[in-house]
């Protein structure tokens, strides 16, 4: 069934709806979402860091893999531990082929209890699957034989989708999304198989589109969260709000960008009345809270 984004998701202002209220006297979430990603040495790389030097991208692409693999190596363990020490279990948006080339990896956070998201099968635009209900499948079925547990949520790769993904995706048994960085807070959108809600992602405090697209310093990515928290913070007295990061273990896991991380969560710690939750509690609590 193909529909176009607005016949599923008719324009509503967020003035004209009743306000949303945390539990508790909360006035934030902070929803924090950990990408971990396969790069197929074997297919052009998801993101470059090093432009071809004649221009012509030809493969195999062996310094774009491997700065993507220092962040499964190295990087991912500064998340971990980071997350440890702040008693925060994040949402994994993860390639379901993780599983399977990074064992350890996805095991430390299964362990941990972090929260498994699905983010297709391996990283490339999802426009360019044959067959998107068996890629759905099969990264629903390798999540779910790996930690014991299907995935309620869908992230799509660089949050692509075709006008029929989310019918598939809803047919599949998804039930949140984080495609649809339209709002502050969850919405639901139309499939034949009935609604799936859209959880409030982020572009905007998000590594790749601020140090990778933009080309920002680390700082201003801190600033860009830290400015959207207070204002967060602020609005969430009347209504709640959701803030979601967004981070990859090679951006933002690199030795001369992780502080910046620190300081995000340094800040927010500072302020009472937030909770951090991954994205199942933020689709259980909408349920209830609409």
């Amino acid at each position: 069934m193909s529909m176009q984004p607005r016949d599923r998701a008719p324009f509503s202002a967020i003035v004209d709806r009743p306000p949303l209220k945390l539990p508790n006297g909360a006035r934030v979430v902070i929803w924090t979402i950990v990408n971990l990603e396969v790069w197929d040495i074997a297919h052009p790389m998801a993101r470059q860091v090093v432009p071809a030097p004649t221009g012509a991208s030809l493969l195999p692409d062996v310094p774009n893999w491997s700065w993507h693999e220092y962040g499964m190596r190295v990087g991912f363990w500064r998340f971990y531990r980071l997350y440890g020490s702040l008693g925060i279990r994040p949402t994994l948006a993860l390639n379901a082929r993780v599983c399977l080339d990074y064992p350890r990896v996805a095991e430390a956070c299964r362990d941990a209890g972090w929260e498994f998201t699905a983010h297709s099968f391996e990283q490339g635009p999802i426009h360019n699957v044959k067959d998107q209900p068996a890629m759905i499948a099969r990264s629903l079925d390798t999540i779910e034989k790996f930690t014991g547990k299907r995935p309620l949520g869908w992230l799509g790769p660089g949050l692509t989708e075709t006008l029929e993904t989310p019918e598939h995706l809803a047919a599949a048994g998804i039930r949140y999304i984080g495609d649809w960085v339209y709002d502050d807070e969850p919405t639901e959108i139309r499939t034949a198989g009935g609604p799936l809600v859209t959880l409030p992602y982020s572009v905007e405090t998000n590594d790749i589109p601020m140090m990778i697209v933009q080309h920002h310093e680390a700082a201003y990515w801190t600033r860009k969260c830290i400015d959207a928290f207070e204002r967060y913070y602020l609005e969430g007295a009347e209504r709640a709000k959701i803030m979601a990061i967004a981070i990859h273990p090679y951006i933002s896991g690199q030795p001369f960008r992780i502080k910046y991380l620190e300081q995000v969560y340094e800040h927010i710690a500072r302020y009472p009345d937030v909770v951090h939750w991954n994205g199942e509690h933020i689709l259980e609590w909408y349920r209830t809270a609409r």
